[in-house]
């Protein structure tokens, strides 16, 4: 990669989640706006950005449809999600085995 990024390598990019990709991605286009507008009123300093910028969403678009069609491994998610999860899945299932409870109590 001769021109682009340091910060989005497409090995850096391997480890990101689809949420984190996504917002890099609008992150990206946001500044490509920005320095095309720069670029149109006089005031664009380094025009080689413009292209790193847009290799960059390049790239990013390339890991999401990789990954889309199974070419490109997603990242494993994080060990605190799930948890989180089963200690949600107790809490709504108490109130329902009360639920339960009281119905057949006042069918009794």
């Amino acid at each position: 990669m001769a021109i682009g990024s340091k910060e989005l390598a497409s090995a850096e990019l391997d480890t990101f989640e689809d949420e984190r990709l996504v917002d890099e991605l609008k992150k990206s286009k946001e500044e490509l706006f920005n320095l095309r507008f720069q670029s149109a009123t006089g005031q664009l300093e380094s025009h080689g950005r413009l292209r790193a910028v847009k290799r960059d969403i390049a790239r990013i678009y390339t890991v999401i449809r990789e990954r889309e069609l199974g070419i490109r491994a997603t990242p494993a998610p994080a060990d605190i999600a799930p948890k989180a999860e089963k200690k949600t899945k107790a809490k709504k299932a108490a109130p329902a085995a009360e639920a339960a409870e009281t119905e057949t109590e006042e069918a009794k």
